[in-house]
């Protein structure tokens, strides 16, 4: 049977399909009874799934996350689409083509890879050249950055979406730098490369998108940070000069590039390159989820619902 996609699920229609199903919770409604909250999600989007009259076996059975077969219905609730489940089972192993479920850029991974390369290759300061070739040189890194997603909801969620994520941050820095002559462009460049480069450790792509125990414990900030240190250890190792103050100011982009203490920096950007590389990270991501809200609630209205993340609905209709 011909999967049917997320995105092409539309009001009022019957599913009989497998999804991934995502932070299943069990839950009361005011009257007592015991229902299931879940996201159902494939490679084109998710959807929130309701069962309701569920029990506590079911909900055990679930796994957290996996496949699902599902039978049920679509249809609209407070202007959002969801899906009212009325049996699930666990899917098998054999059942599942993973090439439906985990979306993946659109762009060539090949050629966004080579020109990442390229605009890296412009970088003059020979410390911080060898630090990044050094990170270069590391194929199963490299291997790891070409598949890994920026995230798993927030912006570039998808396979490639973080190899996408730094292309782009790369080609807008070296667009704007030429108006800021005062701003180290290497360092600059350095640091995008670097700025979440250990995502790559903190997520996990296998089956579906989540975070490792080190993810979890540690996250990317620091573990790039022990990156940055390992390798300039590395580099000295081979005679190759590195000052502890390269160190210090490519680390501190690292550690100061999501800007504000709530949003998980551990220090705020106190050199010029460091909010260069925030407020250019902000604004790749922040149109990331633009687009991505957009692309996920096509509609009649010329509006989308509330967009949390952003803080706003989104207008759609563009001028002519």
């Amino acid at each position: 049977m011909e999967h049917v996609y997320i995105n092409a699920i539309a009001a009022g229609q019957t599913v009989n399909d497998i999804y991934l199903v995502k932070d299943p919770i069990l839950r009361s409604t005011t009257k007592g009874d015991l229902y299931i909250a879940m996201y159902l999600s494939d490679r084109t989007g998710q959807l929130n799934g309701r069962m309701w009259q569920a029990s506590e076996e079911t909900y055990a059975s679930l796994p957290k996350p996996g496949f699902v077969h599902i039978r049920g219905r679509s249809e609209r609730y407070q202007n959002n689409l969801q899906i009212v489940i009325n049996s699930v089972r666990v899917a098998g192993a054999e059942e599942v083509d993973l090439d439906d479920f985990l979306p993946k850029t659109d762009k060539n991974v090949d050629q966004l890879f080579e020109e990442m390369k390229e605009m890296l290759g412009r970088i003059e300061h020979s410390q911080l050249a060898a630090l990044v070739n050094e990170f270069l040189a590391d194929d199963t890194l490299m291997g790891k950055l070409r598949r890994s997603p920026a995230g798993i909801k927030m912006h570039h969620a998808y396979l490639g979406g973080l190899l996408e994520h730094t292309h782009n941050m790369l080609r807008v820095a070296s667009a704007i730098l030429p108006f800021y002559p005062e701003v180290q462009g290497d360092l600059v460049l350095a640091g995008i490369f670097l700025h979440d480069l250990c995502k790559t450790e903190e997520l996990a792509c296998d089956m579906a998108f989540s975070y490792t125990d080190s993810g979890q414990l540690v996250g990317h900030l620091v573990q790039c940070v022990h990156q940055i240190h390992r390798n300039a250890d590395s580099l000295r190792q081979k005679g190759q000069t590195i000052d502890v103050e390269v160190v210090d100011a490519l680390s501190h982009i690292v550690v100061a590039h999501h800007g504000q203490y709530e949003f998980g920096s551990p220090k705020l950007p106190a050199t010029a390159e460091a909010f260069m590389v925030n407020y250019i990270d902000n604004l790749d991501a922040k149109l990331s989820q633009v687009a991505t809200a957009l692309e996920a609630e096509p509609g009649d209205s010329d509006w989308t619902a509330w967009q949390n993340s952003l803080q706003t609905r989104l207008y759609r209709k563009r001028i002519v």
